[in-house]
């Protein structure tokens, strides 16, 4: 069966120094576990006291996953980053110690049902700053903030943005400078203050870095740097982070010389992808390798083999197939046969999606 190696160390590692850096330049953060796919055993073997004593908050977009977490750890205080679907605000209330919101009508929700659950829950106001996602329009933020901040049991902690998720658009100085705006602009109007500005995720890191982050900008959202070690603002490596934590093996299940060109008429029953052939290919073989894994596993672009002569061929449901060539090395000898395991790099969605799947093993490297 197809495998899917952790490297719990480097990750604990990449939290303390993250933890390290931004206890140093002023900024509190929250772990961020969408890649953990609710794996029991993965939270616990990372979230131990001594890794969590310098992390803000830790926080999930699925209310399954901040369930898991408050069974591990009760005082754990988590935090729900997408706006909460009006349907399930009694679990956030009971699950997340603070949502992002930008709905006002969901906040007027989360504020019945706190008031039920006989608690104070927590919220950061989300701001649009171009990314076209989540947040509240800015010409309407202080309108709104009005009418949030008469709610008797919600507490707003701060503002904050979501940049780079969707279209890409990159968290700059001058974007970040407009959430410090509103924040000052609020607490002068409403009084008070506003104790997170949370404009930050790992994309934003390098603005740290740079020196070109506003001051005020004091909390950030971090999954990506911790489990991969990278940035995607230029999808490079941050600072000393280890980037190499997950490794997919996946075993070879038959190995064949075939033809290049399938034989017979093609047509759109493939419930799969297969690559392109061209017409020189027809009549023409190679050395082709069948992965014990496929589309409900997770997707092959994804994953990247450090083994150049190897070309992704087509994956179904639950196969994928590889083109090897002449399956030779340099020195003429076999490189592949059947039941060797075959290493690929999972990317951030990749990983997410193998641990979600049933059919792959998990192992955990302490």
């Amino acid at each position: 069966m197809a495998e899917l190696q952790i490297n719990i160390a480097k990750i604990k590692k990449n939290i303390s120094v993250l933890s390290s850096y931004l206890k140093a330049n002023n900024i509190k953060w929250s772990l961020i576990t969408k890649v953990f796919s609710g794996d029991k055993e993965f939270m616990k073997l990372i979230l131990t006291p001594e890794i969590i004593k310098d992390i803000h908050s830790v926080g999930d977009s699925r209310l399954s996953s901040l369930k898991k977490l408050k069974e591990l750890n009760g005082a754990l205080k988590t935090i729900y980053i997408k706006p909460p679907p009006q349907a399930y605000v009694d679990d956030v209330v009971k699950y997340a110690d603070i949502s992002l919101n930008s709905s006002f009508q969901t906040i007027t929700a989360l504020n019945k049902s706190a008031k039920t659950q006989n608690k104070i829950h927590e919220i950061i106001i989300m701001v649009e700053l171009g990314e076209l996602r989540e947040g509240v329009n800015r010409d309407d933020l202080s309108s709104f903030y009005e009418k949030v901040f008469d709610l008797s049991n919600i507490k707003v902690v701060g503002l904050g943005s979501n940049l780079g998720c969707m279209y890409g658009v990159e968290p700059t100085y001058d974007k970040l400078m407009q959430l410090n705006f509103y924040k000052e602009l609020i607490e002068a109007k409403y009084g008070g203050k506003l104790d997170l500005v949370s404009g930050g995720s790992s994309i934003t890191l390098p603005l740290i870095e740079n020196g070109t982050i506003p001051k005020d900008i004091n909390h950030f959202r971090i999954g990506e740097a911790v489990f991969f070690g990278t940035s995607p603002l230029k999808n490079e490596r941050f600072l000393d982070l280890s980037i190499d934590i997950f490794n997919f093996y996946s075993q070879i299940i038959e190995l064949e010389e075939k033809d290049i060109v399938p034989d017979g008429i093609i047509n759109n029953a493939s419930i799969g992808h297969s690559a392109d052939f061209k017409e020189d290919d027809i009549g023409q073989s190679t050395y082709k390798a069948i992965l014990d894994f496929g589309l409900l596993d997770v997707d092959r672009q994804g994953l990247e083999v450090d083994d150049k002569d190897i070309k992704f061929v087509g994956i179904t449901s639950d196969m994928t197939v590889i083109d090897i060539g002449d399956n030779k090395n340099d020195k003429g000898e076999i490189k592949y046969r059947v039941g060797d395991m075959l290493c690929l790099e999972p990317n951030y969605i990749a990983v997410a999606r193998l641990l979600n799947s049933k059919f792959i093993e998990k192992k955990f490297i302490t």
